[in-house]
């Protein structure tokens, strides 16, 4: 490792599946925890479900790393990963 970051930038991807709608968020000036609390607690109250992301800056530019949640096409049949 070459560099250490303590303050992460976080995107919250929610997915309205009814709607077939996205609503996207960034979250700076907490931690994983919190950022995964409002999110869960955001998407249980809309009946939605969500992807959390770590935003990283590489060689290429800005770039997302999934946390947690939906992975792959969040609108399809087929999920690759837990809603939550």
């Amino acid at each position: 490792m070459t560099w250490e970051q303590d303050q992460a930038v976080y995107r919250v991807h929610f997915w309205d599946r009814s709607a077939v709608a996205s609503y996207e968020y960034e979250v700076t000036g907490a931690d994983v925890g919190e950022v995964l609390g409002w999110a869960r607690g955001r998407a249980e109250a809309e009946g939605w479900a969500f992807t959390l992301y770590v935003r990283v800056d590489g060689g290429d530019g800005p770039g997302l790393v999934r946390l947690c949640g939906v992975a792959g096409e969040p609108f399809g049949t087929e999920l690759n990963g837990p809603t939550q």
